[in-house]
């Protein structure tokens, strides 16, 4: 996996809701392209009980970065996903990549931020 992986999964995403000051809870996948292509990425989301979203579509440059903030729909094909509601998410890439899940929580005054490195699929 010297240059990432074609295939990711992130099984426990959640945006909590509120804020504190200027800090708003959101969350982020990053995706970083260290390839001399570009990488075309088709993203599904899964739901405990709704249907999935499949076909979203995102481009990552090649040598670059793009961080993927899930409650913006325009970073994730206008895509809205709501607050306080568990999903899944699977992306998949024809170009490795590496892939990280970062959450910011500002639901309550100590502020908790987590992220991790996504699990890589074959």
């Amino acid at each position: 996996m010297r240059d990432g992986a074609k295939m990711w999964y992130i099984p426990d995403c959640f945006r909590p809701a509120g804020g504190s000051g200027e800090q708003v809870s959101h969350e982020s996948i990053c995706v970083l392209n260290v390839t001399a292509k570009d990488a075309e990425l088709s993203m599904s989301l899964y739901f405990e009980d709704d249907d999935p979203i499949h076909g979203i579509d995102i481009v990552v440059p090649s040598q670059r970065t793009r961080h993927l903030r899930m409650d913006i729909p325009g970073h994730i094909g206008g895509v809205h996903v709501p607050a306080l509601v568990p999903y899944a998410a699977r992306i998949e890439s024809a170009t490795p990549v590496f892939v990280q899940y970062s959450r910011l929580d500002c639901s309550a005054p100590q502020l908790a931020l987590m992220s991790t490195i996504a699990i890589a699929g074959e």
